[in-house]
Protein backbone atom coordinates (compact mmCIF):
# COMPACT_ATOMS: atom_id res chain seq x y z
CA UNK A 1 0.00 0.00 0.00
CA UNK A 2 1.22 3.50 -0.84
CA UNK A 3 0.53 6.63 1.17
CA UNK A 4 0.20 10.12 -0.26
CA UNK A 5 -2.18 12.78 -1.49
CA UNK A 6 -1.86 12.12 -5.20
CA UNK A 7 -2.43 14.58 -8.02
CA UNK A 8 -3.22 13.40 -11.54
CA UNK A 9 -1.25 14.76 -14.50
CA UNK A 10 -2.57 18.07 -15.83
CA UNK A 11 -4.95 17.19 -18.68
CA UNK A 12 -4.60 18.75 -22.09
CA UNK A 13 -6.61 18.45 -25.29
CA UNK A 14 -5.03 15.96 -27.67
CA UNK A 15 -3.55 17.71 -30.73
CA UNK A 16 -5.42 16.89 -33.95
CA UNK A 17 -3.28 15.31 -36.65
CA UNK A 18 -3.88 16.85 -40.08
CA UNK A 19 -3.16 13.83 -42.35
CA UNK A 20 -1.72 16.10 -45.03
CA UNK A 21 -0.40 14.50 -48.24
CA UNK A 22 2.98 12.90 -47.60
CA UNK A 23 2.65 13.01 -43.82
CA UNK A 24 3.64 9.90 -41.84
CA UNK A 25 0.23 9.74 -40.10
CA UNK A 26 -1.52 9.68 -43.50
CA UNK A 27 0.61 6.82 -44.77
CA UNK A 28 0.17 4.87 -41.54
CA UNK A 29 -3.62 5.30 -41.54
CA UNK A 30 -3.92 4.34 -45.20
CA UNK A 31 -1.96 1.15 -44.52
CA UNK A 32 -4.32 0.28 -41.65
CA UNK A 33 -7.35 0.94 -43.85
CA UNK A 34 -5.95 -1.42 -46.46
CA UNK A 35 -5.26 -4.10 -43.86
CA UNK A 36 -8.70 -3.81 -42.29
CA UNK A 37 -10.49 -3.95 -45.64
CA UNK A 38 -8.74 -7.22 -46.44
CA UNK A 39 -9.33 -8.84 -43.05
CA UNK A 40 -12.96 -9.04 -41.91
CA UNK A 41 -13.29 -10.10 -38.28
CA UNK A 42 -15.74 -11.96 -36.09
CA UNK A 43 -16.74 -9.96 -33.00
CA UNK A 44 -17.76 -11.86 -29.85
CA UNK A 45 -19.47 -10.68 -26.70
CA UNK A 46 -17.17 -9.90 -23.78
CA UNK A 47 -18.71 -11.18 -20.55
CA UNK A 48 -16.72 -11.33 -17.33
CA UNK A 49 -13.51 -11.20 -19.33
CA UNK A 50 -14.52 -14.13 -21.55
CA UNK A 51 -15.27 -14.04 -25.27
CA UNK A 52 -18.73 -15.45 -25.91
CA UNK A 53 -19.96 -16.59 -29.32
CA UNK A 54 -23.73 -17.04 -29.43
CA UNK A 55 -24.02 -18.26 -33.02
CA UNK A 56 -26.65 -15.59 -33.73
CA UNK A 57 -24.61 -13.29 -35.93
CA UNK A 58 -25.18 -10.16 -38.00
CA UNK A 59 -23.03 -8.72 -40.77
CA UNK A 60 -20.92 -5.57 -40.50
CA UNK A 61 -20.92 -3.69 -43.79
CA UNK A 62 -19.65 -0.28 -44.77
CA UNK A 63 -22.28 2.43 -45.31
CA UNK A 64 -20.44 3.77 -48.37
CA UNK A 65 -19.81 0.39 -50.01
CA UNK A 66 -22.46 -2.33 -49.96
CA UNK A 67 -19.87 -4.86 -51.11
CA UNK A 68 -17.31 -4.20 -48.38
CA UNK A 69 -17.54 -6.99 -45.82
CA UNK A 70 -16.07 -5.90 -42.51
CA UNK A 71 -17.01 -9.11 -40.74
CA UNK A 72 -19.78 -10.19 -38.39
CA UNK A 73 -20.71 -9.86 -34.74
CA UNK A 74 -22.46 -12.16 -32.30
CA UNK A 75 -25.69 -10.88 -30.77
CA UNK A 76 -26.46 -11.23 -27.08
CA UNK A 77 -29.27 -13.44 -25.82
CA UNK A 78 -31.19 -12.82 -22.58
CA UNK A 79 -29.11 -15.48 -20.81
CA UNK A 80 -25.93 -13.66 -21.86
CA UNK A 81 -27.29 -10.47 -20.34
CA UNK A 82 -27.94 -12.27 -17.06
CA UNK A 83 -24.41 -13.66 -17.05
CA UNK A 84 -23.01 -10.19 -17.77
CA UNK A 85 -24.97 -8.66 -14.88
CA UNK A 86 -23.73 -11.43 -12.59
CA UNK A 87 -20.17 -10.79 -13.78
CA UNK A 88 -20.54 -7.05 -13.18
CA UNK A 89 -21.93 -7.73 -9.71
CA UNK A 90 -19.09 -10.10 -8.87
CA UNK A 91 -16.44 -7.63 -10.07
CA UNK A 92 -17.85 -4.71 -8.05
CA UNK A 93 -16.25 -5.35 -4.68
CA UNK A 94 -12.65 -5.62 -5.89
CA UNK A 95 -13.00 -2.78 -8.40
CA UNK A 96 -14.49 -0.26 -6.00
CA UNK A 97 -12.00 -1.27 -3.29
CA UNK A 98 -9.11 -0.44 -5.59
CA UNK A 99 -7.49 2.87 -4.61
CA UNK A 100 -8.85 5.61 -6.85
CA UNK A 101 -5.44 6.43 -8.22
CA UNK A 102 -5.11 2.85 -9.46
CA UNK A 103 -8.37 3.18 -11.38
CA UNK A 104 -7.12 6.51 -12.71
CA UNK A 105 -3.94 4.87 -13.95
CA UNK A 106 -5.94 2.39 -16.04
CA UNK A 107 -7.70 5.14 -17.97
CA UNK A 108 -4.65 7.35 -18.29
CA UNK A 109 -2.95 4.35 -19.87
CA UNK A 110 -5.96 3.84 -22.13
CA UNK A 111 -5.63 7.45 -23.29
CA UNK A 112 -1.96 6.97 -24.13
CA UNK A 113 -2.66 3.70 -25.92
CA UNK A 114 -5.26 5.43 -28.07
CA UNK A 115 -2.95 8.38 -28.69
CA UNK A 116 -0.24 5.97 -29.81
CA UNK A 117 -0.40 2.36 -31.04
CA UNK A 118 -4.22 2.07 -31.18
CA UNK A 119 -4.90 5.34 -32.96
CA UNK A 120 -4.87 4.02 -36.53
CA UNK A 121 -6.89 0.94 -35.65
CA UNK A 122 -9.73 2.82 -33.98
CA UNK A 123 -9.72 5.61 -36.57
CA UNK A 124 -9.73 3.17 -39.49
CA UNK A 125 -12.57 1.14 -37.98
CA UNK A 126 -14.57 4.35 -37.52
CA UNK A 127 -13.91 5.41 -41.10
CA UNK A 128 -14.92 2.06 -42.58
CA UNK A 129 -17.77 1.14 -40.27
CA UNK A 130 -19.31 4.58 -39.72
CA UNK A 131 -18.27 6.32 -42.97
CA UNK A 132 -16.25 9.12 -41.39
CA UNK A 133 -13.48 10.99 -43.18
CA UNK A 134 -10.02 10.84 -41.63
CA UNK A 135 -10.56 14.28 -40.09
CA UNK A 136 -13.95 13.42 -38.60
CA UNK A 137 -12.59 10.13 -37.25
CA UNK A 138 -9.52 11.85 -35.82
CA UNK A 139 -11.41 14.55 -33.91
CA UNK A 140 -13.87 11.94 -32.62
CA UNK A 141 -12.49 8.44 -32.21
CA UNK A 142 -9.00 9.58 -31.27
CA UNK A 143 -8.85 13.11 -29.85
CA UNK A 144 -12.20 13.44 -28.09
CA UNK A 145 -12.01 10.05 -26.42
CA UNK A 146 -8.43 10.69 -25.30
CA UNK A 147 -9.70 13.98 -23.86
CA UNK A 148 -12.59 12.26 -22.07
CA UNK A 149 -10.25 9.82 -20.37
CA UNK A 150 -7.65 12.42 -19.36
CA UNK A 151 -10.08 15.08 -18.18
CA UNK A 152 -12.43 12.65 -16.44
CA UNK A 153 -9.53 11.42 -14.34
CA UNK A 154 -8.92 15.02 -13.20
CA UNK A 155 -12.64 15.50 -12.53
CA UNK A 156 -12.60 12.32 -10.43
CA UNK A 157 -9.73 13.71 -8.36
CA UNK A 158 -11.68 16.93 -7.80
CA UNK A 159 -14.77 15.03 -6.66
CA UNK A 160 -12.81 13.02 -4.11
CA UNK A 161 -11.10 16.17 -2.82
CA UNK A 162 -14.44 17.86 -2.08
CA UNK A 163 -14.74 17.65 1.72
CA UNK A 164 -16.90 19.34 4.39
CA UNK A 165 -15.88 21.63 7.24
CA UNK A 166 -15.20 20.07 10.66
CA UNK A 167 -16.06 21.81 13.91
CA UNK A 168 -14.08 21.42 17.15
CA UNK A 169 -14.02 17.92 18.57
CA UNK A 170 -14.96 16.02 15.43
CA UNK A 171 -13.86 15.15 11.91
CA UNK A 172 -16.40 15.31 9.07
CA UNK A 173 -15.64 13.38 5.94
CA UNK A 174 -17.44 12.81 2.65
CA UNK A 175 -17.05 9.46 0.96
CA UNK A 176 -17.97 9.44 -2.75
CA UNK A 177 -19.16 5.87 -3.14
CA UNK A 178 -20.01 4.21 -6.46
CA UNK A 179 -23.69 3.46 -7.05
CA UNK A 180 -25.23 0.44 -5.37
CA UNK A 181 -25.57 -1.79 -8.43
CA UNK A 182 -24.46 -1.82 -12.08
CA UNK A 183 -24.70 0.86 -14.78
CA UNK A 184 -26.17 0.20 -18.24
CA UNK A 185 -24.41 2.16 -21.02
CA UNK A 186 -26.30 2.46 -24.31
CA UNK A 187 -24.13 4.08 -26.97
CA UNK A 188 -24.80 5.60 -30.42
CA UNK A 189 -23.23 5.00 -33.83
CA UNK A 190 -22.26 8.56 -34.63
CA UNK A 191 -19.45 9.17 -32.14
CA UNK A 192 -16.90 6.52 -31.24
CA UNK A 193 -15.78 8.83 -28.43
CA UNK A 194 -19.24 8.80 -26.86
CA UNK A 195 -19.29 5.02 -27.17
CA UNK A 196 -16.05 4.89 -25.21
CA UNK A 197 -17.07 7.51 -22.64
CA UNK A 198 -20.49 6.22 -21.59
CA UNK A 199 -19.31 2.92 -20.04
CA UNK A 200 -15.99 4.27 -18.73
CA UNK A 201 -17.10 7.46 -16.97
CA UNK A 202 -19.12 5.48 -14.39
CA UNK A 203 -16.39 2.82 -14.25
CA UNK A 204 -13.77 5.37 -13.19
CA UNK A 205 -15.80 6.06 -10.06
CA UNK A 206 -15.81 2.38 -9.09
CA UNK A 207 -18.98 1.26 -10.89
CA UNK A 208 -19.21 -1.78 -13.14
CA UNK A 209 -21.07 -1.56 -16.43
CA UNK A 210 -23.01 -3.38 -19.13
CA UNK A 211 -22.24 -1.80 -22.52
CA UNK A 212 -24.63 -2.15 -25.43
CA UNK A 213 -23.11 -0.57 -28.55
CA UNK A 214 -25.12 0.54 -31.58
CA UNK A 215 -25.31 -2.25 -34.15
CA UNK A 216 -23.85 0.06 -36.81
CA UNK A 217 -20.69 0.85 -34.82
CA UNK A 218 -19.75 -2.56 -33.41
CA UNK A 219 -16.41 -2.70 -35.23
CA UNK A 220 -14.83 0.42 -33.71
CA UNK A 221 -16.48 -0.20 -30.34
CA UNK A 222 -15.08 -3.73 -30.14
CA UNK A 223 -11.57 -2.41 -30.74
CA UNK A 224 -12.14 0.04 -27.89
CA UNK A 225 -13.16 -2.82 -25.61
CA UNK A 226 -9.94 -4.64 -26.51
CA UNK A 227 -7.93 -1.47 -25.88
CA UNK A 228 -9.49 -1.22 -22.41
CA UNK A 229 -8.44 -4.78 -21.63
CA UNK A 230 -4.86 -3.94 -22.62
CA UNK A 231 -5.04 -0.82 -20.45
CA UNK A 232 -5.87 -2.97 -17.44
CA UNK A 233 -9.66 -2.83 -17.01
CA UNK A 234 -10.35 -6.01 -14.97
CA UNK A 235 -12.68 -8.77 -16.12
CA UNK A 236 -16.33 -8.01 -15.44
CA UNK A 237 -15.90 -4.27 -14.96
CA UNK A 238 -17.03 -3.41 -18.51
CA UNK A 239 -19.07 -6.11 -20.26
CA UNK A 240 -19.55 -5.68 -24.03
CA UNK A 241 -22.93 -6.87 -25.33
CA UNK A 242 -23.82 -6.07 -28.93
CA UNK A 243 -27.30 -7.12 -29.95
CA UNK A 244 -30.85 -6.06 -30.60
CA UNK A 245 -32.18 -3.35 -28.31
CA UNK A 246 -34.95 -5.31 -26.63
CA UNK A 247 -32.90 -8.50 -26.35
CA UNK A 248 -30.35 -6.65 -24.24
CA UNK A 249 -32.35 -3.80 -22.75
CA UNK A 250 -35.41 -5.66 -21.50
CA UNK A 251 -33.59 -8.07 -19.15
CA UNK A 252 -31.28 -5.28 -17.99
CA UNK A 253 -34.14 -2.99 -17.01
CA UNK A 254 -35.98 -5.87 -15.35
CA UNK A 255 -33.05 -6.58 -13.02
CA UNK A 256 -33.32 -5.25 -9.46
CA UNK A 257 -29.59 -4.50 -9.40
CA UNK A 258 -29.81 -1.74 -12.02
CA UNK A 259 -28.35 1.45 -10.54
CA UNK A 260 -28.16 3.76 -13.53
CA UNK A 261 -28.40 4.23 -17.29
CA UNK A 262 -25.94 6.27 -19.34
CA UNK A 263 -27.57 6.88 -22.72
CA UNK A 264 -27.03 8.68 -25.99
CA UNK A 265 -29.55 8.15 -28.76
CA UNK A 266 -33.02 9.14 -29.89
CA UNK A 267 -35.53 11.01 -27.78
CA UNK A 268 -38.21 8.39 -28.41
CA UNK A 269 -35.99 5.55 -27.17
CA UNK A 270 -34.94 7.45 -24.05
CA UNK A 271 -38.54 8.31 -23.23
CA UNK A 272 -39.39 4.63 -23.61
CA UNK A 273 -36.57 3.73 -21.23
CA UNK A 274 -37.83 6.30 -18.72
CA UNK A 275 -41.34 4.82 -18.85
CA UNK A 276 -40.00 1.30 -18.38
CA UNK A 277 -37.87 2.35 -15.41
CA UNK A 278 -40.91 4.01 -13.84
CA UNK A 279 -42.98 0.85 -14.29
CA UNK A 280 -40.26 -1.27 -12.63
CA UNK A 281 -39.45 1.23 -9.89
CA UNK A 282 -40.84 -0.80 -6.95
CA UNK A 283 -38.62 -3.74 -7.86
CA UNK A 284 -35.29 -1.89 -7.87
CA UNK A 285 -32.94 -1.78 -4.93
CA UNK A 286 -32.48 1.96 -5.52
CA UNK A 287 -33.75 4.78 -7.72
CA UNK A 288 -31.73 4.30 -10.93
CA UNK A 289 -29.82 7.35 -12.15
CA UNK A 290 -30.96 8.30 -15.68
CA UNK A 291 -28.49 10.31 -17.72
CA UNK A 292 -29.43 10.85 -21.34
CA UNK A 293 -28.36 12.97 -24.30
CA UNK A 294 -30.96 12.63 -27.02
CA UNK A 295 -32.17 14.47 -30.14
CA UNK A 296 -31.87 17.97 -31.44
CA UNK A 297 -33.25 20.37 -34.01
CA UNK A 298 -30.29 22.65 -33.78
CA UNK A 299 -30.53 26.19 -35.08
CA UNK A 300 -28.54 29.06 -36.52
CA UNK A 301 -30.15 32.45 -35.95
CA UNK A 302 -28.60 35.08 -38.22
CA UNK A 303 -29.29 38.71 -37.33
CA UNK A 304 -29.43 41.57 -39.84
CA UNK A 305 -25.96 42.71 -40.75
CA UNK A 306 -24.43 39.21 -40.61
CA UNK A 307 -21.65 38.63 -43.13
CA UNK A 308 -22.82 36.27 -45.86
CA UNK A 309 -19.64 34.27 -46.45
CA UNK A 310 -18.84 33.46 -42.81
CA UNK A 311 -22.49 32.58 -42.19
CA UNK A 312 -22.53 30.26 -45.21
CA UNK A 313 -19.33 28.53 -44.11
CA UNK A 314 -20.79 27.97 -40.62
CA UNK A 315 -24.02 26.62 -42.10
CA UNK A 316 -22.21 24.31 -44.51
CA UNK A 317 -19.82 22.93 -41.91
CA UNK A 318 -22.45 22.81 -39.19
CA UNK A 319 -25.08 21.09 -41.34
CA UNK A 320 -23.03 18.84 -43.63
CA UNK A 321 -19.91 17.62 -41.79
CA UNK A 322 -20.24 13.90 -41.14
CA UNK A 323 -23.34 13.96 -43.34
CA UNK A 324 -25.28 15.91 -40.70
CA UNK A 325 -25.21 12.92 -38.36
CA UNK A 326 -24.15 14.87 -35.31
CA UNK A 327 -26.51 15.52 -32.43
CA UNK A 328 -25.34 19.11 -32.70
CA UNK A 329 -25.66 19.51 -36.49
CA UNK A 330 -27.29 22.68 -37.82
CA UNK A 331 -30.72 21.62 -39.04
CA UNK A 332 -32.75 24.84 -39.20
CA UNK A 333 -31.67 28.39 -39.92
CA UNK A 334 -33.27 31.83 -39.84
CA UNK A 335 -31.65 34.22 -42.33
CA UNK A 336 -32.56 37.86 -43.07
CA UNK A 337 -34.04 38.33 -46.54
CA UNK A 338 -31.55 41.10 -47.19
CA UNK A 339 -28.62 38.67 -47.21
CA UNK A 340 -30.32 35.38 -48.13
CA UNK A 341 -29.52 35.58 -51.89
CA UNK A 342 -25.83 36.06 -51.11
CA UNK A 343 -25.83 33.29 -48.46
CA UNK A 344 -27.59 30.93 -50.87
CA UNK A 345 -25.05 31.66 -53.61
CA UNK A 346 -22.23 30.86 -51.20
CA UNK A 347 -23.95 27.65 -50.05
CA UNK A 348 -24.39 26.52 -53.66
CA UNK A 349 -20.72 27.15 -54.36
CA UNK A 350 -19.47 25.44 -51.18
CA UNK A 351 -21.68 22.36 -51.51
CA UNK A 352 -20.73 21.89 -55.16
CA UNK A 353 -17.10 21.56 -54.07
CA UNK A 354 -17.81 18.98 -51.34
CA UNK A 355 -16.73 15.69 -52.86
CA UNK A 356 -18.66 12.66 -51.61
CA UNK A 357 -17.66 9.02 -51.61
CA UNK A 358 -15.43 6.48 -49.86
CA UNK A 359 -13.72 8.20 -46.88
CA UNK A 360 -10.64 6.13 -47.72
CA UNK A 361 -10.20 8.53 -50.62
CA UNK A 362 -8.84 11.56 -48.80
CA UNK A 363 -10.22 13.91 -51.48
CA UNK A 364 -13.73 13.26 -50.17
CA UNK A 365 -15.29 15.66 -47.67
CA UNK A 366 -18.38 13.51 -47.15
CA UNK A 367 -19.23 9.84 -46.77
CA UNK A 368 -22.56 8.03 -46.67
CA UNK A 369 -25.38 8.12 -44.13
CA UNK A 370 -25.28 5.22 -41.74
CA UNK A 371 -27.78 2.71 -43.16
CA UNK A 372 -30.77 2.02 -45.39
CA UNK A 373 -33.30 3.16 -42.81
CA UNK A 374 -31.63 6.57 -42.53
CA UNK A 375 -31.32 6.84 -46.31
CA UNK A 376 -35.02 6.10 -46.81
CA UNK A 377 -36.09 8.58 -44.13
CA UNK A 378 -33.98 11.37 -45.63
CA UNK A 379 -34.89 10.73 -49.25
CA UNK A 380 -38.57 10.66 -48.29
CA UNK A 381 -38.23 14.02 -46.52
CA UNK A 382 -36.52 15.56 -49.55
CA UNK A 383 -39.19 14.19 -51.91
CA UNK A 384 -41.84 15.56 -49.58
CA UNK A 385 -40.26 19.01 -49.72
CA UNK A 386 -40.28 18.94 -53.51
CA UNK A 387 -44.01 18.20 -53.47
CA UNK A 388 -44.80 20.88 -50.87
CA UNK A 389 -45.84 24.30 -52.17
CA UNK A 390 -44.38 26.01 -49.08
CA UNK A 391 -40.91 24.55 -49.68
CA UNK A 392 -38.26 24.59 -52.36
CA UNK A 393 -35.14 22.45 -52.65
CA UNK A 394 -32.55 25.10 -53.53
CA UNK A 395 -29.31 23.12 -53.08
CA UNK A 396 -28.60 19.43 -53.63
CA UNK A 397 -31.30 16.89 -52.96
CA UNK A 398 -29.76 14.02 -54.94
CA UNK A 399 -29.99 10.56 -53.35
CA UNK A 400 -28.07 7.52 -54.63
CA UNK A 401 -28.10 4.06 -53.04
CA UNK A 402 -26.47 2.11 -55.86
CA UNK A 403 -23.07 1.79 -54.15
CA UNK A 404 -23.66 3.24 -50.68
CA UNK A 405 -26.22 5.29 -48.77
CA UNK A 406 -25.35 8.67 -50.30
CA UNK A 407 -27.37 11.87 -49.77
CA UNK A 408 -25.98 15.07 -51.27
CA UNK A 409 -25.88 18.16 -49.03
CA UNK A 410 -29.36 19.61 -49.27
CA UNK A 411 -30.77 23.05 -48.51
CA UNK A 412 -34.54 23.52 -48.39
CA UNK A 413 -36.07 26.99 -48.34
CA UNK A 414 -39.43 27.34 -46.62
CA UNK A 415 -41.87 30.18 -46.15
CA UNK A 416 -43.42 28.51 -43.12
CA UNK A 417 -41.37 28.89 -39.91
CA UNK A 418 -43.56 26.25 -38.23
CA UNK A 419 -43.11 23.70 -41.01
CA UNK A 420 -42.37 20.14 -39.92
CA UNK A 421 -38.91 20.48 -41.49
CA UNK A 422 -38.22 23.25 -38.95
CA UNK A 423 -39.34 21.05 -36.07
CA UNK A 424 -38.55 17.37 -36.72
CA UNK A 425 -35.06 15.90 -36.35
CA UNK A 426 -33.85 14.25 -39.58
CA UNK A 427 -30.24 13.41 -38.66
CA UNK A 428 -28.77 13.87 -42.10
CA UNK A 429 -27.26 16.50 -44.43
CA UNK A 430 -30.49 18.47 -44.78
CA UNK A 431 -30.72 22.13 -43.75
CA UNK A 432 -34.04 23.99 -43.81
CA UNK A 433 -33.88 27.78 -44.03
CA UNK A 434 -36.59 30.32 -43.27
CA UNK A 435 -35.75 33.71 -44.82
CA UNK A 436 -37.38 36.40 -42.66
CA UNK A 437 -38.14 40.10 -43.03
CA UNK A 438 -35.30 42.08 -41.46
CA UNK A 439 -37.76 44.33 -39.65
CA UNK A 440 -39.28 41.30 -37.85
CA UNK A 441 -36.07 40.14 -36.25
CA UNK A 442 -37.37 40.14 -32.66
CA UNK A 443 -40.40 38.10 -33.65
CA UNK A 444 -38.20 35.65 -35.54
CA UNK A 445 -35.79 35.21 -32.64
CA UNK A 446 -38.78 34.34 -30.47
CA UNK A 447 -39.96 31.86 -33.14
CA UNK A 448 -36.53 30.25 -33.06
CA UNK A 449 -36.73 29.93 -29.28
CA UNK A 450 -40.23 28.42 -29.22
CA UNK A 451 -40.60 26.33 -32.39
CA UNK A 452 -38.75 23.16 -31.42
CA UNK A 453 -39.25 20.77 -28.53
CA UNK A 454 -35.48 20.29 -28.44
CA UNK A 455 -32.81 22.42 -26.75
CA UNK A 456 -29.42 20.93 -27.58
CA UNK A 457 -27.25 23.33 -29.60
CA UNK A 458 -27.75 26.65 -31.34
CA UNK A 459 -25.88 29.63 -32.69
CA UNK A 460 -26.47 33.31 -33.25
CA UNK A 461 -24.66 35.39 -35.87
CA UNK A 462 -24.42 39.17 -35.95
CA UNK A 463 -22.22 42.21 -35.60
CA UNK A 464 -24.39 44.50 -33.43
CA UNK A 465 -23.45 43.77 -29.81
CA UNK A 466 -26.74 45.03 -28.40
CA UNK A 467 -28.75 42.90 -30.83
CA UNK A 468 -26.58 39.87 -30.07
CA UNK A 469 -27.11 40.34 -26.35
CA UNK A 470 -30.87 40.62 -26.79
CA UNK A 471 -31.02 37.49 -28.95
CA UNK A 472 -28.86 35.55 -26.51
CA UNK A 473 -31.28 36.35 -23.69
CA UNK A 474 -34.34 35.33 -25.74
CA UNK A 475 -32.62 32.09 -26.73
CA UNK A 476 -31.33 31.38 -23.22
CA UNK A 477 -33.29 28.14 -22.74
CA UNK A 478 -33.27 27.05 -26.40
CA UNK A 479 -29.85 25.38 -26.32
CA UNK A 480 -27.55 23.78 -23.76
CA UNK A 481 -24.54 24.52 -25.97
CA UNK A 482 -24.75 28.02 -27.45
CA UNK A 483 -22.38 29.61 -29.95
CA UNK A 484 -21.87 33.23 -30.96
CA UNK A 485 -20.61 33.74 -34.52
CA UNK A 486 -19.67 30.08 -34.84
CA UNK A 487 -21.28 26.86 -36.05
CA UNK A 488 -23.24 24.87 -33.44
CA UNK A 489 -20.97 21.81 -33.63
CA UNK A 490 -17.51 20.93 -32.37
CA UNK A 491 -17.76 20.95 -28.56
CA UNK A 492 -14.40 20.18 -26.97
CA UNK A 493 -13.94 18.26 -23.71
CA UNK A 494 -12.92 20.58 -20.90
CA UNK A 495 -13.90 23.64 -22.95
CA UNK A 496 -17.57 23.29 -23.94
CA UNK A 497 -19.22 20.59 -21.79
CA UNK A 498 -21.93 19.01 -23.94
CA UNK A 499 -25.64 18.46 -23.36
CA UNK A 500 -29.07 20.01 -23.67
CA UNK A 501 -32.44 20.06 -21.96
CA UNK A 502 -36.11 19.89 -22.94
CA UNK A 503 -36.50 16.90 -25.28
CA UNK A 504 -32.72 16.84 -25.80
CA UNK A 505 -31.90 15.11 -22.54
CA UNK A 506 -30.98 15.56 -18.91
CA UNK A 507 -28.19 18.09 -19.63
CA UNK A 508 -25.63 16.36 -17.43
CA UNK A 509 -22.79 17.74 -19.52
CA UNK A 510 -20.40 15.09 -20.80
CA UNK A 511 -16.87 16.44 -20.73
CA UNK A 512 -17.25 18.04 -17.30
CA UNK A 513 -17.29 17.20 -13.61
CA UNK A 514 -21.11 17.47 -13.70
CA UNK A 515 -21.46 14.17 -15.54
CA UNK A 516 -19.17 12.28 -13.18
CA UNK A 517 -21.10 13.52 -10.16
CA UNK A 518 -24.04 11.46 -11.41
CA UNK A 519 -22.10 8.23 -10.88
CA UNK A 520 -21.34 8.63 -7.18
CA UNK A 521 -23.49 8.25 -4.08
CA UNK A 522 -21.99 10.34 -1.27
CA UNK A 523 -21.84 9.18 2.33
CA UNK A 524 -21.28 11.67 5.15
CA UNK A 525 -19.11 10.40 8.02
CA UNK A 526 -18.87 12.25 11.35
CA UNK A 527 -16.38 10.98 13.89
CA UNK A 528 -16.53 12.45 17.40
CA UNK A 529 -13.24 12.22 19.26
CA UNK A 530 -14.51 12.44 22.87
CA UNK A 531 -18.20 11.46 23.06
CA UNK A 532 -20.30 13.19 25.78
CA UNK A 533 -20.89 11.24 28.99
CA UNK A 534 -23.83 13.26 30.32
CA UNK A 535 -27.20 13.40 28.63
CA UNK A 536 -28.07 16.82 30.09
CA UNK A 537 -27.76 20.09 28.15
CA UNK A 538 -26.64 23.31 29.92
CA UNK A 539 -30.06 24.98 29.60
CA UNK A 540 -31.65 22.47 32.00
CA UNK A 541 -32.24 23.55 35.59
CA UNK A 542 -33.81 26.48 37.49
CA UNK A 543 -30.61 28.38 38.12
CA UNK A 544 -31.36 28.54 41.91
Amino acid sequence: MTHGTFQTPDPHNEPVKDYAPGSPERESLQAELKRMRANPIEVPLLVGGEKVCTGNTAKMRSPHDHDLDLGSYHQARPEDVTQAIDAATEARADWQALPWEERATVFLKAADLLAGPWRDRVNAATMLGQSKTCHQAEIDAACELIDFWRYNVRFMERIYSEQPHSSAGCWNRLEHRPLDGFVFAITPFNFTSIAGNLPTAPAMLGNTTIWKPASTSVLSNYYLSELMIEAGVPAGVINFLPGRGAQVGDPVMADSRLAGIHFTGSTAVFQGIWRTIAEHLPSYGQYPRLVGETGGKDFVMALPGSEARTLAVALARGAFEYQGQKCSAASRAYVPRSIWPDVLEELESISSEMAMGDPGDFDNFLGAVIDESSFNKLSKAIDGARADSSCKVVVGGECDSSQGWFIRPTVIETGDPKHDLMRTELFGPVLTVFPYDDARVDETVQLCADTSEYALTGAVFGTDRKALRKAMETLRFAAGNFYVNDKPTGAVVGQQPFGGARASGTNDKAGSILNLLRWVSPRTIKETFIPPSDWRYPFLGTGD
